[in-house]
């Protein structure tokens, strides 16, 4: 456990200097972003210091992290996916085309071996999703875990993504969720017996802490709108959270508990737009973290209630058993029905004065 108090240690320090100098070094390149563009009334700030935590993630897990199979998979795909994501950013690509090559690389994924191959359900059977299949090129493709996990990367980068609307929002989150992942860690590598399990365990909580402490400083100048991070990011870091829930075994409801607020407002909003007539990829205005500033929230105070019930639930997701986490998905299902029913009442009123 001292490798995990090291680590966090440089990690923190490490990401804490680069803020700083990054900050600066943006300032000088004017590389600074259009607040006019966003309706933002404030001076332009550094954009892309996502490449802070970048290189924190990278340094910190080729020190401390064993090298193994699954640690040179996690470094080739975020890489290639910041580097597809870092040029959606400069030349602005389609919602459609982006789809479509998220879908190609998560396909790509899963034949790498980072897959959901089963899901357990309420009465604890695990059903196996290995049941359909065809062959390619002397390689089985397992059909429906293909379907399952290219929709769980593409559900949790969209869901995620879309909360990237207010300062400090993305980081916060990320920083709990990866929490949560260390803690899951840690339950895992004292209650597990067999030692492949407790290398698993503790390469998990290796790989959050490093994440935590890198976003820590981050989210600090983020929260006072003093930098952004931009899609590559938040690209790299739910492709980081979807990986590790896999790769803890499936902890597939644990993680989306912790997010589950913006898991149904994404499931919510895309519903809404089909209903208008709209692209339901299409970024605007209408996502949870909007509507509460609509209803008069201030951006603290909506902060601060998406920071609460994300590490309420995600701390109860991890003493809950599979009954008890469905349950809490469906409370969390109400209380953004009731969130919308509430803005839509005080939005009402409005118009009849």
């Amino acid at each position: 456990m001292l490798d995990i108090l090291l680590t966090f240690f440089v990690a923190f320090a490490l990401s804490f200097v680069l803020v700083l100098a990054f900050n600066r070094l943006f300032y000088k390149l004017d590389i600074v972003d259009n607040p006019k563009k966003y309706k933002k009334d404030r001076e332009p700030i550094p954009y892309s210091m996502w490449v802070v935590f970048f290189i924190v993630f990278f340094i910190c897990s080729f020190i401390f992290v064993e090298h193994t199979y699954k640690l040179y998979l996690l470094w080739f795909f975020w890489l290639l996916i910041t580097t597809i994501s870092f040029i959606d950013d400069r030349l602005n690509v389609s919602a459609k085309i982006r789809l479509v090559i998220q879908i190609l690389i998560w396909a790509v994924i899963w034949l790498t071996s980072i897959k959901i191959w089963y899901v357990s359900n309420i009465f604890w059977w695990i059903v196996n999703l290995e049941t359909y299949y065809f062959e390619l090129f002397n390689y089985t493709i397992y059909i429906i875990p293909l379907f399952f996990t290219i929709l769980w990367y593409v559900f949790i980068f969209n869901a995620l993504n879309w909360s990237d609307g207010i300062e400090g929002n993305t980081s916060g989150l990320s920083v709990i969720s990866f929490l949560i992942l260390f803690f899951l860690g840690m339950i895992l590598f004292f209650r597990d017996d067999y030692e492949g399990w407790v290398k698993n365990a503790f390469f998990i909580m290796q790989l959050a802490i490093i994440i935590v402490w890198a976003l820590i400083p981050f989210w600090f100048f983020d929260v006072r709108e003093k930098i952004l991070m931009w899609d590559s990011g938040t690209m790299f870091l739910w492709f980081m959270l979807a990986s590790l829930a896999i790769i803890a075994w499936g902890k597939i409801a644990t993680v989306l508990v912790v997010f589950g607020i913006y898991a149904v407002d994404a499931v919510y909003v895309i519903l809404r737009r089909l209903w208008n007539g709209n692209n339901p990829l299409k970024w605007d205005f209408t996502h949870l973290h909007h509507r509460l500033l609509k209803l008069g929230l201030s951006k603290k105070q909506v902060l601060s209630v998406i920071y609460f019930l994300s590490l309420f639930f995600g701390l109860t997701a991890l003493f809950l058993d599979k009954t008890w986490k469905i349950i809490v998905f469906v409370i969390i299902i109400f209380i953004v029905i009731f969130i919308n029913e509430l803005i839509s009442i005080a939005r009402n009123a409005k118009l009849r004065k």
